[in-house]
């Protein structure tokens, strides 16, 4: 199928006609966390030397030899529907060299993108056999988009440094250290997983298909048992239910993840499909690559903060609305934490306690 465009190399056309986003910035679909910390990090003097110096250590080249060794690298000659693919999202989001890109051996739905000097893409068969080609194209441009934003360096930094964690667990201190730069790393990889959605959402342009994707990622290939608006329902119950206990809960199991939650994932990019934003992208209005380099430091802050103060004004987590009416200036702390915690006490522990003027 024909769009128009004259191609040359590796440029494809995808299957069916999708809007292509020339010089598209990736700070086009950064989620404001993750952009802010990515501006931050462009900005400072030397940083490339620094991450350059640092590919000595870190097991780059040894990870390339083992993929190169015992994976199989997607061509026009093997997996040659995924090579359509990663051609098709690198025309669309206009990324000029083509990541390589591997399938791995194992039985879970993962996929990763990686390297200091070069990005590479590695999807597991797990992957490959529960998607369908739609599906598939939104998991492919997601890794584009990590490729795309320059994740894959931090994304390598994480993995050797949890495994770095490790081998130190034993030094007294020294465990401490590096895992609250890890702890630091995965919140901004949750976040920048987000980000990726949204670009695997711009390649695929097929929001049903996003949703499917992420559903099987959660429920296994089982999508006649499955429904969107009921597992989007997950997604609300999740955030609103429970009391504070669930709120320190739900903040414990998320900080050894690098990943958000499923259902977290796919109301988030519902609600950015659905955005203002998305749509002026769609029709062609979005920052070029070229104005990067004049991009304000404070203002990528800026709206960092607006978008963390929004989320908790707009969230409907106990723990995150406590805070939100104590911004507010509401009253009564005690007295709300109190009943906020109350299902912390065994039911026998408050059977006979008088219920103070706070608690009536």
């Amino acid at each position: 199928m024909s769009d128009g465009h004259q191609h040359t190399g590796h440029e494809r056309v995808p299957s069916r006609q999708r809007r292509r986003f020339p010089e598209i910035s990736s700070r086009a679909y950064e989620h404001p966390a993750d952009r802010s910390a990515l501006v931050a990090l462009r900005k400072l003097s030397g940083f490339d030397t620094v991450f350059k110096a640092l590919s000595g250590l870190l097991p780059e080249r040894s990870l390339r030899l083992l993929f190169l060794s015992d994976s199989v690298r997607v061509s026009d000659r093997q997996f040659a529907h995924l090579h359509d693919m990663l051609l098709d999202a690198c025309y669309i989001l206009d990324l000029e060299k083509v990541p390589p890109m591997y399938v791995t051996q194992d039985p879970q739905p993962t996929a990763m993108c990686i390297g200091l000097d070069e990005p590479i893409i590695v999807v597991s068969t797990g992957l490959v056999e529960l998607l369908d080609e739609e599906e598939m194209r939104a998991v492919v441009g997601h890794e584009v988009g990590h490729a795309l934003s320059g994740h894959s360096v931090y994304r390598t930094i994480l993995l050797f440094l949890t495994s770095l964690a490790l081998r130190v667990a034993w030094i007294p201190l020294g465990n401490l250290a590096v895992m609250a730069i890890v702890t630091a790393l995965r919140e901004w990889f949750r976040k920048s997983e987000l980000s990726a959605d949204r670009a695997g959402l711009l390649v695929g342009q097929d929001i049903q298909a996003s949703m499917r994707g992420l559903m099987k990622i959660a429920g296994g290939n089982h999508l006649h048992e499955m429904n969107v608006d009921a597992f989007l329902e997950q997604a609300e119950e999740y955030e609103s239910g429970g009391d504070l206990r669930d709120s320190v809960l739900k903040i414990l199991n998320v900080l050894p993840r690098t990943h958000p939650f499923t259902t977290v994932r796919a109301a988030e990019l519902k609600k950015w499909a659905e955005s203002r934003d998305y749509q002026r992208i769609m029709d062609g209005h979005y920052p070029r690559r070229g104005a990067d380099k004049d991009t304000s430091v404070s203002d990528s802050f800026r709206e960092s903060a607006a978008s963390y103060a929004s989320d908790v004004k707009t969230s409907k987590d106990p723990l995150m609305k406590l805070v939100s009416d104590l911004a507010g200036g509401a009253g009564d702390l005690g007295g709300r934490v109190r009943r906020g915690f109350d299902g912390f006490r065994s039911p026998s522990a408050g059977k006979d306690d008088t219920p103070g003027p706070d608690e009536e």
